[in-house]
């Protein structure tokens, strides 16, 4: 029998009571958790993880900062990725450098300035200013080029952020040039980086960027929408 049936209750009565039962149900209802992008934590091999652990679905890509299609990726994917798979809680998404040259080299190191939180959006904002950092790589004198191979990780790495634009970017962002400079002087990044790239080269058999797996099948594809083809049919299937 509803409240409505009930004949010692009246109108505004029923009402009442329909009124506590309804904030009945919202409190029983859990609260929605925080979107799963926010989550970010670092493998062993030194890689940001990003996503719900528990994930039905396990995307890697393996990237490089000098990669047009790389740069290409990351803009298409970085919204539909993010809201219609990341944040749902369906896809748990692994970024692995597979670092190529020295300029390569110094943006993923700036890259991880500020830790595992800070990585996403360092990383979006470095492959949306590739044009302008390429340009100015493809404008650097002979002399310039020459000293991006002279002296230590670190000391190579200076100079390039320096020429390519990279420091005025992360700076930019707000980083204090001291975060900037422990990032580049790094060695246990500088080791994981190319610990990383070794893997990519050696175990995972990776021949070009970006290259993606998905739950450790590569997927052969290079752009979102094919990419994203690969997602939706493993997760059908999971």
């Amino acid at each position: 029998m509803s409240v409505f049936d009930d004949p010692h209750l009246d109108r505004r009565t029923a009402v009442l009571a329909l009124s506590g039962a309804a904030l009945g149900l919202i409190a029983a209802t859990p609260a929605k958790s925080a979107t799963w992008s926010q989550s970010v934590t670092t493998s062993p091999i030194g890689a940001f993880v990003v996503g719900n652990p528990a994930a039905k679905v396990r995307l890697v890509e393996y990237f490089s900062y000098t990669c047009h299609i790389c740069a290409d990726f990351a803009k298409a994917s970085a919204v539909p990725l993010k809201t219609g798979y990341v944040d749902r809680g369906l896809i748990l998404f692994e970024y692995r450098n597979l670092v190529r040259d020295p300029v390569d080299m110094t943006a993923a190191l700036l890259a991880r300035t500020g830790g595992a939180r800070a990585f996403v959006g360092n990383h979006q904002a470095i492959f949306a200013a590739f044009p302008a950092m390429i340009a100015k790589v493809q404008k650097a004198t002979e002399a310039q080029k020459k000293s991006w191979f002279e002296g230590s990780t670190a000391e190579r790495a200076r100079k390039i952020a320096a020429d390519t634009g990279l420091f005025a970017l992360m700076r930019a962002r707000g980083y204090a040039q001291a975060q900037l400079d422990a990032a580049l002087d790094s060695e246990v990044a500088q080791a994981e980086l190319t610990g990383m790239t070794n893997i990519g080269l050696g175990a995972d058999r990776v021949t070009g960027t970006p290259s993606f797996f998905v739950n450790g099948r590569g997927a052969e594809v290079t752009a979102w929408p094919a990419l994203k083809s690969k997602l939706d049919l493993a997760l059908k299937a999971s």
